[in-house]
């Protein structure tokens, strides 16, 4: 079975730089200057954790759906 990622904005942390949306735009989207993530659920894909990864602010987390596990940005 594939698993799902779980893919989260803190906009208050979010400067709205667009890297994610560069990185990821199947997974994110700019809304009135705030990063928004397209579906909060996800099948795994390596851009997902690049956009998680190059936030300038940390703001993106994701996170495996069945075991909580994060998997970006790492610490």
């Amino acid at each position: 079975m594939v698993s799902s990622w779980t893919i989260a904005v803190d906009r208050t942390a979010c400067i709205g730089a667009s890297v994610c949306a560069n990185y990821a735009p199947d997974h994110f989207e700019l809304r009135a200057g705030k990063s928004y993530p397209r579906m909060a659920t996800t099948d795994p894909d390596e851009a997902a954790l690049d956009a998680a990864e190059t936030c300038p602010v940390s703001a993106i987390t994701v996170h495996d759906t069945e075991t909580g596990a994060l998997l970006a940005p790492e610490e």
